[in-house]
């Protein structure tokens, strides 16, 4: 049953649709304020009456029935306590029958979802700084399919700029293609580092004509540069791998060479480009942006021309309903610039890209430098964390079975979690040992909720307990208040996708983790008998159903013992 349109349909307000009823209806904080609230605030201008005075009449007219057994008025605040039989009935029946799907829909059927996440630099090391477009990206993703959109993941490349110049130039008078092969990325960096701590005039000078050999189509430098890209991309799924990150397109900078000059001309043709001090530029000035610069005096594009083309090109090939930017907050003047000047090209579709922010992530040791070499490695970050969470899985069981396996999952889970479990603006410092931590806020403790869950369900079938369908109990506290928990998840997945916010769902599955351990200490399961075992049994299964449903979204892998 769907009790925010129930509860919706029951309220007779002039002038006010059930529509907008259930939008506005909340979940108080305190559940001693009941199940449902809804704010009268809002009606007060159109019913020309205080909210205290709403919320009393719309209170009087309500009628308790077998759904709804108490209305209340609070404060301007119209407050519903539903039946707690028929709320546990109907949320523990529709787990128990969508299983691995609750939670999804088909609310983005027939629509398309672009979303630009990652976009790695070709020849650059995959550092610490790409771990929260990475993660944030990819849950996006998930969510995004698993309420019925098409999404299409894009790893725009960072594979066009003078970098790769220097790099050949470097390889060129200190590589050895053995050596390179071997080392692959971390070689190729290795390269890159000492080219600018040790390149004289002469040095750069080659750097510029190899990256004009490789614009102008020269076999040799072509082949060099697509050996570097070889060698990143085959590095960097590795990360992808262990991250559960996928894509649908690898298109990136170098993708839309040929695609800039049409931009530019329309541009020209529409009379937005003005020349300013040799450059090719459209002011923005009437919209309180310095100018986007098009091209540079020398005629080479920017970052800004190619973001253009390659707008143009996903609204024509994929007609998009959103197109995502998955990028730091940074970037944010950057992004209000190419929107802007898209919507002055006549664009309509303009109003649909979005640039998702998000803040930094860093070790507590501070910043990195790709030149000068002090970089933090994403796998080494990785690595570390699964060592430390097979030292922590040693420590708590030394007994558990495969524990390297687990330990991934945990040391895996931990960094992703770490970037997705507050909100995403939020500069982050990651911390092992916070990351780690059973008992905070953190997905180990989620992943050890799910093992404890599934611990009890193991228990009850290897003594024959059978359970299924949950009998029709009046749940006690902790039990009800677990219940409503999990009746949310649905419309909190549509938030996350609503906000581009997959820390909502990171936030619904702590405060799951924390109802369930509660139910868990104060409701004995298996030493109840008869109905009450069965129906939290049922419970059980349903709080793993939907805990090991959000993880899925966020990328993080649950183990079934720990």
């Amino acid at each position: 049953m769907d009790y925010r349109q129930y509860i919706a349909e029951k309220i007779k307000a002039e002038g006010v649709s059930a529509e907008e009823i259930a939008s506005l209806l909340t979940v108080p904080p305190d559940p001693a304020m009941g199940d449902y609230a809804l704010p009268c605030f809002r009606f007060a201008k159109v019913l020309r009456k205080s909210p205290v005075a709403i919320a009393q009449e719309l209170a009087a007219s309500v009628a308790p029935d077998g759904v709804i057994a108490e209305v209340s008025a609070l404060n301007g605040y119209l407050n519903f306590k539903v039946n707690k039989a028929g709320l546990a009935r109907d949320v523990l029946a529709r787990i128990a029958r969508e299983g691995e799907k609750y939670g999804s829909s088909a609310v983005g059927a027939g629509r398309v979802v672009c979303i630009d996440y990652s976009s790695v630099n070709i020849a650059k090391p995959f550092h610490i700084g790409h771990l929260s477009t990475t993660v944030i990206g990819g849950a996006l993703y998930r969510i995004f399919n698993f309420l019925g959109f098409r999404a299409v993941g894009i790893n725009h490349l960072g594979d066009y700029g003078t970098q790769f110049g220097k790099l050949i130039a470097a390889y060129k008078k200190w590589g050895n293609r053995e050596e390179v092969e071997r080392g692959g990325i971390h070689a190729i960096n290795d390269l890159y580092v000492r080219f600018n701590s040790e390149a004289d005039e002469q040095m750069e000078a080659e750097a510029r004509e190899y990256f004009r050999l490789i614009e102008s189509g020269d076999r040799e430098a072509n082949e060099l540069f697509d050996w570097f890209k070889s060698l990143t991309l085959a590095y960097v799924q590795t990360i992808y791998d262990r991250l559960h990150i996928t894509f649908d397109s690898y298109a990136g900078e170098r993708f839309y060479t040929d695609k800039m000059a049409p931009v530019v001309e329309e541009l020209r043709q529409k009379g937005l480009l003005k020349e300013s001090e040799g450059a090719q530029i459209v002011d923005l000035e009437a919209y309180g942006m310095p100018p986007c610069l098009i091209l540079r005096s020398d005629g080479a594009s920017l970052y800004a021309t190619r973001d253009l083309a390659a707008a143009i090109y996903r609204h024509d090939t994929y007609h998009f309903y959103k197109c995502l930017y998955v990028v730091a907050y940074q970037q944010n003047l950057h992004f209000r610039q190419v929107f802007k000047v898209l919507e002055l090209m006549g664009k309509e579709w303009a109003k649909d890209l979005v640039h998702v922010a998000y803040g930094m992530v860093s070790l507590e040791d501070g910043a990195m430098s790709t030149r000068k070499g002090k970089v933090v490695w994403l796998e080494d970050v990785i690595s570390r964390c699964v060592e430390k969470a097979r030292a922590v899985l040693e420590e708590k069981n030394p007994a558990l079975e495969n524990k390297e396996e687990v330990a991934e999952l945990v040391g895996v889970g931990a960094v992703a979690f770490g970037a997705l479990c507050n909100n995403k603006i939020k500069d982050i410092t990651f911390s092992y040992d916070r990351a780690l931590n059973f008992d905070g806020e953190t997905s180990v403790y989620l992943q050890y909720t799910c093992a404890r869950a599934a611990s009890v369900l193991a228990k009850a079938r290897a003594e024959g307990v059978t359970f299924g369908a949950a009998p029709d109990l009046e749940p006690c506290a902790a039990e009800a208040e677990l219940v409503k928990q999990l009746a949310l998840f649905p419309e909190t997945v549509v938030q996350a996708a609503e906000k581009y916010e997959p820390s909502l769902i990171s936030r619904f599955l702590l405060d799951a983790a924390k109802l369930f351990n509660k139910f868990y200490l104060e409701c004995k399961i298996m030493q109840a008998e008869g109905d009450v075992r069965a129906f939290r049994l049922a419970l059980t299964e349903a709080t793993l159903t939907t805990l090991k449903n959000g993880l899925g979204l966020l990328g993080i892998g649950v183990p079934e013992k720990m």
